[in-house]
């Protein structure tokens, strides 16, 4: 993860020094980009989590990811039915289960999932388990999405090769940075697989626009209270700033007060 820091830097110093935001710089276009809100939905029952559901498509999102992972299948599908039911139709749900289930369990929960109106079934089983993932996702018709712990393009291959999910997400962090992502967008594109990006948003933006395959922008907000412009969000979509490079501009008062040591 330093070295993926330490080439975010580099790819950011290059994309100033050519004047360019880092999209462009990769070949990508500056276009709002669809992203989903993955703020909040733990597992809090179905009552709570409808509510919050409603609140977090404030600003326009039409997709947002639901944690499950409850003691049993009753529970998982129950609140996924509150949300459902809460929420407009057009709304994408993505369903994400940390690594919580067995083999056996992720079988039986993602066929109860598969008429629920989701969009896609997140970490099913354990994260290095691809033999496992590529046996569900033959049985499922819903998507299995997979990859936010692979590390570097080859965990990608090599999961691919094996079928083991039908959508992938890469994270910047564990990826290998901008470098690393070039060659996993390189890998998608040559599969014909989605790819979305996992986390740290106003980076992941600019590599997800030159992505072939792009599907969806993770967004979260925890950068904004360190960020003097925070990237817009405009009916679901981010923009990237046309400033060069990464585009972030730090808010240096804010950082000093919220400065742990």
């Amino acid at each position: 993860m330093a070295l993926s820091a330490i080439d975010v830097a580099l790819w950011d110093l290059v994309a100033q020094n050519a004047r360019l935001p880092l999209a462009r710089l990769l070949g990508g276009s500056i276009e709002p980009l669809p992203a989903y809100n993955s703020n909040g939905l733990g597992l809090m029952g179905a009552s709570a989590t409808a509510d919050e559901a409603e609140q977090l498509l404030e600003g326009g999102f039409r997709a947002l990811k639901l944690r499950l992972g409850y003691a049993t299948l009753g529970e998982d599908i129950a609140v996924t039915r509150a949300v459902r039911k809460r929420l407009p139709e057009s709304v994408a749900i993505m369903v994400d289960y940390n690594q919580a289930l067995t083999r056996v369990d992720a079988h039986a929960r993602g066929r109860a999932l598969q008429d629920e109106g989701v969009a896609w079934l997140e970490e099913p089983i354990a994260h290095h388990d691809w033999n496992g993932c590529a046996a569900l996702a033959r049985a499922l018709t819903l998507p299995v999405q997979l990859g936010e712990n692979f590390d570097g393009a080859k965990d990608l291959a090599a999961a691919l090769a094996l079928g083991a999910c039908d959508y992938a997400m890469v994270d910047l962090a564990r990826i290998g940075g901008v470098s690393g992502w070039i060659d996993a967008a390189g890998v998608a594109a040559a599969c014909g697989v989605p790819l979305s990006s996992h986390l740290m948003p106003e980076v992941s933006a600019h590599l997800l626009a030159a992505t072939p395959t792009r599907h969806w922008l993770e967004h979260v907000d925890w950068a904004d209270a360190f960020l003097a412009e925070p990237f817009a969000l405009i009916d679901g979509k981010l923009q990237i700033p046309e400033r060069p490079g990464n585009g972030l501009a730090w808010d240096a008062d804010a950082v000093d007060r919220l400065r742990i040591n």
